[in-house]
């Protein structure tokens, strides 16, 4: 199927991949092996994908990187470097990459649908956590035709093509509703394992709710001393949005 970037789609699994990584899909399958206290950033492209890396990154090292003499690499790497795609990185890389020798907890980041998930991440067995973030389509929609108008692998075509490839679900990760369905439903099912949350209620978290929540869930709650000595402000400006396009 020809989708909105060069390259076309594949289906795969009952959903639609780019075809140039439609190999790397079916290794991490075959070849994921899932340990204790990973955590994956699951999400439509174009969702606030970078923006939750920031946070989550920052969430769970902070104790690492705490003056100017040890510095955040978040000043300098954008979150793509330090949180990588599973499908276009790390097993873009290699086949078989070696997975074991990074530090716990591991931090990896997927678009691919919760169903098409290996089954291994979705198993009780493994103290696993996934957080998903969605944002409205129309946000997505508008913020996908920017970046494919600036994409070198893009397609020139209408943006009404890019709507009705939307609204039939056939494009990258396949369909919208289905991609952010399957995670809410297993949030339900699953609370402790599946966080999710929305783009536009971490933008407009003023008093920090959904912050707290985020670093609670993954394993790396706030304590009150660092509430009161303002290190959550300090994280939420450290990947505002704003801070975040000067990396690009």
């Amino acid at each position: 199927e020809e989708g909105w970037l060069k390259g076309g789609l594949c289906l795969y699994q009952g959903c639609w991949y780019p075809a140039r990584i439609l190999r790397n899909v079916i290794a991490f399958h075959r070849h994921f092996q899932p340990q204790d206290h990973d955590i994956i950033l699951a999400s439509r492209p174009k969702s606030g994908t970078t923006w939750l890396k920031a946070l989550i990154f920052s969430i769970a090292n902070r104790s690492r990187f705490t003056n100017s003499s040890n510095p955040s690499p978040l000043l300098t790497k954008s979150p793509h470097e330090l949180i990588p795609f599973i499908e276009f990185t790390l097993y873009g890389q290699k086949e078989l990459p070696n997975l074991t020798s990074i530090q716990s907890p591991r931090l990896f980041s997927t678009h691919i649908p919760y169903l098409s998930l290996p089954v291994s991440i979705k198993e009780r067995d493994y103290n696993i956590r996934i957080v998903y973030i969605c944002r409205n389509p129309f946000d997505v929609v508008v913020s996908s035709w920017h970046f494919a108008a600036q994409a070198r692998n893009s397609l020139e075509r209408p943006m009404e093509d890019l709507v009705n490839n939307f609204c039939k679900g056939i494009e990258s990760f396949g369909s919208f509703w289905d991609h952010v369905l399957g995670y809410w439903k297993a949030s339900l099912e699953n609370p402790k394992k599946v966080l999710f949350l929305k783009y536009e209620d971490l933008k407009e978290d003023t008093n920090f709710h959904h912050l707290k929540k985020l670093a609670k869930f993954i394993g790396f709650p706030f304590s009150m001393e660092e509430e009161k000595e303002g290190v959550i402000e300090e994280i939420s400006k450290l990947c505002s949005l704003s801070s975040l396009r000067e990396l690009e």
